[in-house]
């Protein structure tokens, strides 16, 4: 998940817990002031802030100044590849997306050795499956998140919109759980409210764009709908084609093309674009990643705000399912002082908290409960139901992932949005681009 970088700003002690698992936590450990240890993240995102923030206490323990390299949500991949490829030892640590896992597990450093049975239980097991490459734990989360849904609550709570939808629909009106019921409200919420034959207010929204974020919103649905494995078999060849990614694309296009209770600019519109309408009062309901719950509710960047709910991810067939969006810290394996650099990743594990403040989400299901008996952070049993969900599952890892998303996955959403070819036609040469990529 790349979490756009205008949104960070809106959006833990000792060595305790490793005690047992990695020697050397004292602080008189590597004591040495003129060492450094340089840790490559994202501008303006949480890792930066969180290093920047931590970095003068983990000098004061160990001796080692951190050096901080940024660089655009790209660039992290590509540096640390290039580094990586030329044995450089640039590099001692780097924060990264999951998608880049596949691509850069080789020139990665074990951490089964910090994966011990108490980091274990406090984590996620999508989150432990997400870092594990060939068996080896490659990387100790920093944070995890997946869509939910954010509702406007003035609207489902007013009375007048009640008794309307119950005379409608039959049933009460409520938060969704199902794809049905999602449908429901979406038509019922959009209308145009002062007779000018523009929509004011959609029912939801359908992410389109070219990019991820329209890739993983539909394998969000095909989970719901009982797909797993994602895309690939265990021969790794395609599956999109098959009834439950059908499915799933025909509910979107369903939903923009003929309940129309989507914008019409759905092929342009993403996380970012679909929660500015959502702060803006356009939307009665989205489907956004669950650290998106914390502006919805700030003044300075809401017209909504104190006006938003927020509920588990809609359920398929198979139930309720989605594809976490987890980044996480490694170590690369031509860095210079890789013991070091796993006392710095314990360190930053301890202090898993300040992603919480810094972003909405964390990576320890313990900081998860903590901070969501606040009213601030209510989103986050939400997103826990969401992400202990049984069709819940992380991408598929596969090392040509980035060119199967865009010349395959990306085109055939797309195509079916546009209405220029069937779910199911467009999922079939989809699924042809996969083999022919994948040598199948």
């Amino acid at each position: 998940m790349k979490v756009q970088g205008k949104l960070w700003s809106g959006i833990l002690a000792g060595c305790m817990v490793f005690s047992m698992v990695l020697a050397g936590c004292s602080s008189n450990t590597y004591k040495s002031s003129d060492k450094s240890l340089t840790v490559l993240v994202e501008g303006g995102s949480p890792a930066n802030t969180v290093a920047a923030q931590t970095a003068a206490e983990f000098k004061q323990k160990t001796g080692y100044e951190v050096k901080i390299e940024t660089v655009p949500y790209i660039g992290v991949y590509d540096k640390l590849n290039a580094d990586i490829r030329a044995n450089k030892g640039s590099y001692d640590v780097a924060t990264i997306d999951i998608l880049w896992f596949p691509a850069l597990a080789e020139g990665l450093t074990s951490m089964d050795d910090l994966m011990s049975d108490n980091v274990k239980k406090d984590l996620f097991p999508s989150l432990i499956d997400g870092g594990t490459i060939d068996g080896k734990v490659l990387g100790m989360p920093v944070w995890t998140n997946s869509k939910v849904l954010l509702y406007r609550s003035d609207l489902f709570n007013d009375p007048k919109e009640q008794e309307a939808f119950k005379a409608n629909y039959g049933y009460d009106l409520k938060p969704p759980a199902n794809w049905q019921q999602y449908r429901d409200v979406a038509k019922f919420f959009t209308r145009d409210t002062n007779n000018d034959s523009v929509m004011d207010i959609y029912g939801t929204s359908v992410f389109g764009m070219n990019n991820g974020d329209s890739v993983a919103s539909w394998l969000d649905h095909a989970a719901q709908a009982g797909a797993k494995p994602l895309v690939v078999g265990k021969d790794n060849k395609a599956l999109v084609n098959t009834e439950p990614y059908v499915k799933a694309l025909d509910f979107l296009t369903t939903i923009l093309n003929k309940d129309k209770s989507a914008p019409e600019g759905a092929l342009n519109m993403a996380s970012s674009e679909t929660s500015e309408m959502f702060w803006n009062g356009k939307l009665a309901m989205m489907l956004a990643w669950g650290h998106f719950f914390v502006p919805s509710n700030d003044p300075a960047k809401s017209k909504v705000a104190g006006k938003v709910g927020v509920a588990p991810m809609i359920g398929g067939d198979a139930g309720i399912g989605v594809v976490p969006g987890p980044w996480y810290q490694v170590i690369p394996d031509s860095s210079k002082q890789k013991d070091i650099a796993k006392q710095y990743v314990q360190f930053i594990y301890e202090k898993n908290e300040l992603f919480m403040k810094a972003l909405g989400v964390a990576a320890r299901k313990s900081v998860f409960e903590k901070y969501g008996k606040q009213p601030e952070y209510a989103h986050l049993h939400a997103l826990q139901t969401t992400l202990e969900s049984l069709q819940t599952q992380n991408r598929p890892i596969l090392a040509r992932w980035n060119q199967i998303e865009s010349e395959a996955l990306v085109t055939a959403i797309q195509a079916a949005l546009s209405g220029k070819e069937s779910p199911q036609s467009a999922l079939t040469k989809a699924a042809a681009t996969i083999n022919e990529i994948q040598g199948k």
